[in-house]
């Protein structure tokens, strides 16, 4: 079966156990340890991966594999409980699978979350980073093979991947709850090695903030669909390359989970005022 097709398949059965999706939905992808932002959405459906035709199955314990609708802060969302890895052995295509069954079910805007090591040392862990910007080092792309005309331009423009209009909304939401939001360059890695001291030198001098093993490849997979896109990454440890701390998954995954409840209070404060955005 071609790729456009298992895209298809695979919307075709959500909008079959869901019912038709409205246009205009807000979709979100939970990253490493922010799997609790889940716990705040209302009236939730959800299938499992497993189930849906076509979808990869993540190998990532912290990763549940849930597709779930329902509301959070009363805007209707579908939400992607858990991502795929090209780390995992997921090849571009496979990991931005669930990305492009979004755009088929004509969600309009995409939110993405992660976990990211700091590699901005004026940055705090704990806190969120409004992505403005990316740098993709893993050496593929979603956008590899043929082009579907249909979804989006053989070579996309990249000047604006993170829509500037939500980007200032995320500002002026943290201002009004009064939390700390670094703003900065995200830069992807393959993993799931983590970086040498010499890596962490080499990737800041490249004009990277914060770094991680997610995000572009959805980011980019989005953008070829004009779906507009906002990504904020959880801070969960810093990389200082003259005294590197162990930073395992446990920590990770803890460090991302203590930052759930100020991610959940944030987002929630976008979703309410992206309506109002598209009237």
């Amino acid at each position: 079966m071609k790729y456009i097709e298992k895209i298809q398949q695979s919307a075709a059965y959500i909008q079959e156990k869901l019912g038709k999706i409205q246009p205009g939905t807000t979709a979100l992808v939970t990253g490493t340890g922010l799997g609790s932002l889940t716990e705040a959405v209302e009236s939730p459906e959800s299938l499992p991966y497993a189930d849906i035709p076509g979808f990869p199955v993540s190998t990532v314990p912290s990763h549940a594999g849930r597709l779930i609708r329902g509301e959070l802060a009363g805007v209707p969302v579908l939400v992607l409980h858990g991502r795929f890895h090209l780390y995992e052995g997921f090849d571009a295509r496979e990991v931005t699978h669930a990305v492009r069954t979004l755009g088929e079910l004509s969600v309009s805007t995409l939110i993405l979350t992660n976990a990211a090591g700091a590699l901005n040392p004026s940055f705090a862990t704990g806190a969120p980073m409004l992505i403005e910007d990316h740098i993709n080092l893993t050496g593929t792309t979603p956008l590899r093979g043929q082009n579907n005309d249909a979804w989006g331009d053989r070579f996309p423009d990249m000047r604006r991947v993170y829509d500037p209009v939500l980007r200032e909304l995320t500002l002026r939401m943290a201002l009004k709850l009064g939390i700390r939001l670094e703003r900065g360059v995200f830069m992807q890695v393959m993993g799931p090695n983590m970086e040498t001291p010499a890596e962490t030198r080499m990737y800041r001098s490249m004009g990277a903030d914060a770094i991680g093993m997610s995000t572009c490849m959805e980011a980019i997979a989005a953008h070829h669909m004009n779906i507009r896109l906002l990504a904020i990454s959880c801070l969960t440890n810093k990389n200082l390359p003259d005294c590197m701390e162990e930073a395992s998954l446990q920590d990770v995954i803890a460090t991302a989970e203590r930052g759930s409840g100020l991610m959940t209070r944030l987002l929630e404060a976008i979703l309410k005022e992206i309506p109002q955005l598209t009237e």
